[in-house]
């Protein structure tokens, strides 16, 4: 367990934009951040962060919180691993109880995988730089790579003994589970044998975001023809290869700081790289490069630079991927290397500023690239020729901005020479075949929604009470312990015997003031999460001198802080779609606590009338009955009442 001291420290020094901005490309909108969710597929940002507030809100998906919610939500962390993350992120030192082995078995399995990953990394880095196999083979296949040591230590990388069962063993016998070792892939079951499926071979550990390990590369150094030359981990609870990039973890800051992600093929030329001085890279580790993988890089850069070594026939095949870029709406140069280099060989031959000069030089746009290279295969073939160009405008009909379309189609006219009119005229007949299956969609999608529509219940009118509850449980959260002046309005009657509202000034705790008035008239919440709500908040202002909303939010269940955030940032949402540049500026609030408390509650109690007055109405005519003389008494005392209201209302408007 972790003492509520070191968890208090991590709260207040924790920031809420610093840690998301690991995670995502934040850019200023107002006093907030916006960004791409990285909880699901979009172009256009739906993610907000409060630096006032300490909070997030992702309108996408509705999911909300603090700091340590997006940690819990994004990386799968438990509550206390978030803590402990955030703890390293930011140098505090927690004070921290040893958990017992009844503690340990109720992890849950997922969680299992990840200790066993973690197990596994330190053993065999232990294994590379303590065992006398470990030094001469692994370490010495390191050294002549060109990796230092600081290197070898920053990437973590290890060593599998050349043995059937050295890991498993050692695993088994520190307590770890055969099950969660065969889920993880590190070790290979067949009936009653275990083989280690790394054995012999050289340890790269694939890390999430945040620095988790989630499984393996290994390089077998031995010559053996019936072993592959690269193993990964297998697919688990933990590692999906499509949605990885190996040295994500290391080069997510300096990918945001440059505003460019270099994207190469393995391991050791993100390494090499990093070593040189270039920290921006990361790999597809061997597999085709997949959308989930973009995604991942689209949320801390728009701009994308692939690296390809001399060799022909591989660049071709992954000129693929470059559309899948293009889909996503990122700008992509292509930089190659000359015959015989790959990354990894180049930046190990070479100084920062020479490879700087040279990745600067040589990026070409993604265009001219393909260009080049389908024209050299085709150009004195003519009918090859009709289908490179047919292919570059395939990857150009990819691109959503129309713009830039166009002036690809243009710099394709230049480079291929044939006209801009025929080029335009085949992006148009790809784009009406697209149009056309879309539409067809469409009109399936269509034909459901009428069936579904003429199963709908009318539209139901805007909550009144809904709302006002709302707005309430909003200025608890935001000025629920702030001192404010507040105008009471009190019949009095004057010279003439006329009844006159007169002000009376009231010192009060804005949330002893909501809680008062609505004792008064003995008002009720009615939707059950903000009557949960409002009783917890109140509870907490009461007991705590000092009301901090981070520390709150993060004390309550998810579902709470969903609903928190929710209303916290539901007015600041305009920001997203950036009026401003079209001209519109939506107003400031200018309305001050005190008379937003004021104007909330009377509305209520107004609200409240034109209901208690309907009901009367209702019971009359279920009753079939003439109006009696109690009944209209009571409307004429409420319709007073609301009178009275209406007339405090409008004073404080």
């Amino acid at each position: 367990m972790i003492s509520s001291s070191s968890i208090d420290k991590v709260f207040e020094t924790a920031r809420v934009e610093e840690v998301i901005g690991d995670f995502v490309q934040l850019k200023k909108a107002g006093t907030n951040y916006k960004g791409l969710s990285p909880f699901s597929d979009e172009r256009s940002p739906s993610f907000m962060v409060s630096p006032v507030k300490q909070i997030w809100k992702d309108f996408s998906t509705g999911k909300g919180g603090t700091a340590v919610s997006f940690l819990m939500e994004h990386e799968h962390f438990t509550y206390p691993e978030a803590i402990k993350y955030l703890a390293k992120k930011y140098n505090i030192e927690i004070e921290e109880t040893v958990q017992s082995n009844e503690q340990k078995e109720k992890a849950n399995e997922r969680e299992s995988l990840y200790l066993v990953s973690e197990f596994a990394n330190t053993y065999f880095q232990k294994v590379l730089h303590k065992t006398d196999q470990g030094k001469s083979i692994g370490l010495g296949y390191f050294k002549e790579r060109g990796f230092t040591e600081e290197t070898i230590k920053t990437f973590e990388l290890g060593y599998s003994l050349n043995e059937w069962q050295a890991f498993t063993d050692e695993a088994l016998k520190q307590g770890y589970q055969i099950d969660f070792l065969e889920k993880t892939g590190l070790t290979i079951v067949k009936g009653d044998k275990r083989f280690d499926r790394f054995k012999g071979r050289v340890m790269f550990p694939i890390k999430s975001m945040s620095g988790r390990v989630l499984g393996y590369g290994g390089r077998i150094l031995i010559a053996d023809k019936k072993a592959a030359k690269y193993v990964n981990s297998p697919e688990s609870d933990i590692y999906h290869k499509s949605k990885v990039l190996y040295g994500i973890h290391h080069a997510k800051q300096s990918i945001a700081k440059e505003d460019n992600c270099y994207l190469v093929e393995g391991y050791t030329d993100v390494i090499q790289f990093h070593q040189t001085g270039i920290k921006n890279v990361v790999s597809s580790s061997g597999t085709a490069l997949t959308s989930e993988q973009i995604r991942l890089i689209n949320r801390l850069t728009k701009n994308i630079t692939v690296l390809f070594d001399g060799d022909a026939a591989g660049m071709r095949a992954s000129l693929r991927g470059i559309d899948l870029i293009l889909e996503q709406g990122m700008n992509v140069k292509v930089c190659t290397f000359p015959e015989g280099e790959d990354p990894d060989s180049f930046a190990k031959q070479n100084t920062l500023e020479q490879l700087t000069c040279y990745l600067n030089e040589n990026a070409k746009d993604f265009i001219q690239f393909k260009a080049s290279i389908l024209f050299e295969e085709s150009k004195n073939d003519p009918i090859k020729k009709a289908d490179t160009v047919r292919d570059i405008v395939n990857s150009i009909s990819k691109i959503p901005d129309r713009i830039k379309k166009e002036i690809y189609i243009q710099e394709c006219a230049r480079i291929m020479d044939i006209s801009e009119e025929v080029l335009f005229s085949t992006l148009a007949q790809m784009n009406k075949k697209d149009t056309q299956e879309e539409s067809k969609k469409t009109k399936t999608e269509q034909k459901a929604f009428e069936v579904i529509r003429h199963q709908q219940q009318p539209v139901k009118k805007v909550d009144v009470q809904y709302v006002l509850e709302r707005k309430i449980i909003e200025t608890l959260l935001l000025y629920g312990d702030m001192t404010e002046d507040f105008e009471d309005l009190v019949l009095k009657e004057n010279d003439k015997g006329e009844l006159t509202l007169e002000p009376v000034i009231q010192q009060a705790k804005v949330f002893e003031k909501i809680y008062l008035d609505l004792q008064d008239d003995e008002m009720e919440f009615t939707n059950s999460q903000f009557k949960t709500l409002y009783y917890t908040i109140i509870d907490r202002l009461n007991q705590d001198a000092t009301f901090e909303l981070k520390t709150f939010v993060n004390s309550v269940d998810q579902d709470m802080a969903n609903e928190i955030t929710t209303i916290l940032m539901e007015d600041e949402r305009y920001t997203l779609d950036n009026w401003n540049r079209m001209n519109i500026f939506p107003k400031e609030k200018t309305t001050s606590v005190a008379q937003l408390v004021s104007e909330t509650i009377l509305s209520l109690r107004c609200f409240l009338i034109d209901q208690k007055v309907r009901e009367f109405q209702q019971e009359t005519l279920q009753n079939k009955i003439d109006t009696n003389r109690n009944i209209l008494e009571e409307v004429k005392d409420y319709s007073g009442l609301k009178m009275l209201l209406s007339r405090k209302l409008n004073r404080v408007l």
